[in-house]
């Protein structure tokens, strides 16, 4: 299955860390791309980093109309699903997105408009409660990959982390090159 995710506004400077979180929360679970609207560009830069140091060939694009690019992936066999908490139960419509071959996945920061709901094959609530647009894209990948995404290993990592019961282990697989600065990478 392949995912990618539609980062849609961004309130200056308050949504930085929240689109960044959203960035890192789509490659973390699953998805191969975030395509964000309106958005710092240097949250492509810190994801760049955080690539490099844990690996993953995951994407980030700054787009210019996001209408376009729904248009563009509902043309391209994309189902696009838009998380809201006015949509249908998350409960009710997790069997068939697991079915889908291509889903974008719409991911708002204000008000969304009107135009986004009439054009998402699926407007998904994870719960009827306000809450974050960053644990509702957890929820929805999680559901939609069953946990597979957390078996991914990546090749071109530098470090890796390994699951301990108690403690940190970290295998670095490669040394740092002059200029990298460790302290980006934690």
């Amino acid at each position: 299955m392949k995912i990618e995710v539609l980062r849609i506004g961004q309130r200056l400077v308050r949504d930085d860390r929240v689109t960044t979180h959203v960035a890192l929360v789509s490659r973390a679970f699953g998805a191969s791309k975030i395509l964000m609207y309106d958005a710092n560009p240097e949250i492509k830069e810190t994801v760049s980093k955080v690539n490099k140091m844990w690996g993953s060939d995951f994407q980030v694009e700054i787009i210019e109309e996001w209408k376009k690019i729904l248009k563009s992936k509902k043309s391209d066999s994309y189902k696009i699903v838009h998380l809201t908490m006015y949509g249908e139960n998350i409960n009710s419509v997790e069997p068939k997105l697991r079915k889908e071959d291509k889903i974008l996945v719409v991911v708002g920061a204000e008000k969304v408009p009107r135009e986004v709901y009439d054009l998402a094959d699926y407007n998904v609530a994870i719960g009827s409660q306000p809450h974050s647009e960053i644990a509702a894209l957890a929820i929805l990948l999680d559901r939609i990959l069953e946990g597979k995404q957390f078996q991914k290993k990546h090749t071109d990592a530098q470090r890796e982390i390994v699951p301990t019961k108690r403690g940190k282990q970290v295998i670095s697989k490669t040394t740092l090159k002059y200029g990298d600065r460790k302290e980006d990478f934690e």
